[in-house]
């Protein structure tokens, strides 16, 4: 049998050891989901997992996968959807994955192919916590407030939702049931797409508030203060980010990755990041995010959810560089 460590102070996460030979394969399914409902995090530690044990272990969870599609992630099976993480060696500010789409995964899979010698140690932090720990004023700034993601369109994005490159008024104001966004023509910007989300939510297994979005990253790594923005259009007050921030590094456990490890994250209630990395050729973290099977879907998101009935993969830009690649 594992030894199994419950989170205590610095440790927001359970630790699941290996005692003996046992695959990960061969643990106790409802006693991880168990863990993963109560406490959010999971980490496996000394089972060896490999890339193809990786895909499997997480397989055994989720219904359906979605590809990341931002740029510099490698495949290692890409028929199972597990790739590399973002290329480059900057730190990352906390988030969860894949939330600045209205698509964003219940659970984020990370596996350690080859450990870095210093650096790159992925951070994770409790939305939950973040909220409880907060600056007062910036928590009642927050609650009952929503956040507003705007983003641009291309012709087979409108293709994909709306079933035309060329939409109308009509066809703009009324996009079909399962369409995550709606839409809004401006003469000096085109066709935009906007979907919306509460600032503080509810995770998907516990009744309490969570910061859990794209704001710290889009300002600390993006350096955009405008995406996503509050319900009335405005930026949230810089003030607010930075307390949010100094909160969130002041709550973060860093993962001190060994080759074989595995990390399972409720990506809506844990945020994760990382430290600068210091030779990326010293650092090799498989992803995989999925659906759950035993989810309880977001009502914000669509019924029956495309994500939720097939493997995923978004409309890619035109400017994508795999279609540079593919040239």
């Amino acid at each position: 049998m594992p030894d199994i460590h419950l989170p205590a102070l610095y440790q927001p996460h359970v630790v699941i050891e290996a005692t003996g030979e046992t695959s990960i394969l061969d643990l106790d399914k409802a006693q991880i989901i168990d863990l993963y409902k109560t406490h959010g995090a999971v980490l496996f530690s000394g089972f060896g997992v490999d890339a193809a044990g990786f895909g499997a272990f997480a397989k055994q969870f989720c219904a359906t996968s979605v590809v990341n599609e931002s740029p510099g992630r490698q495949p290692i099976d890409a028929a199972a959807n597990v790739f590399t993480v973002d290329g480059g060696n900057a730190a990352f500010s906390l988030h969860p994955e894949l939330s600045r789409e209205p698509w964003k995964p219940d659970v984020a899979f990370f596996g350690c192919l080859v450990a870095p010698r210093t650096g790159g140690r992925t951070t994770i932090c409790d939305g939950v916590a973040l909220v409880r720990e907060m600056p007062d004023v910036v928590r009642r700034g927050l609650a009952q407030r929503r956040l507003l993601y705007i983003k641009p369109t291309w012709p087979s994005l409108l293709e994909y939702w709306l079933g035309t490159p060329e939409p109308s008024d009509a066809q703009l104001a009324s996009p079909p049931p399962e369409c995550p966004y709606f839409f809004r023509r401006y003469p000096d910007s085109g066709i935009l797409r906007v979907f919306s989300r509460p600032a503080l939510h509810k995770p998907m297994f516990i009744d309490q508030p969570a910061f859990g979005n794209f704001l710290l990253f889009a300002r600390f790594n993006h350096g955009r203060p405008d995406h996503p923005v509050l319900d009335d259009g405005y930026e949230v007050p810089e003030a607010w980010l930075q307390a949010i921030r100094m909160t969130g590094e002041q709550l973060s456990a860093e993962i001190e990755w060994n080759v074989g490890d595995l990390l399972m994250v409720d990506n809506t209630r844990f945020m994760h990041g990382r430290t600068a990395i210091t030779d990326t050729a010293e650092r090799v973290i498989l992803t995989y995010f999925g659906y759950l099977d035993f989810a309880i879907p977001d009502p914000e998101e669509p019924v029956n959810a495309i994500w939720r009935r097939v493997d995923f993969e978004p409309p890619l830009r035109p400017d994508h560089p795999r279609f540079k690649d593919a040239g």
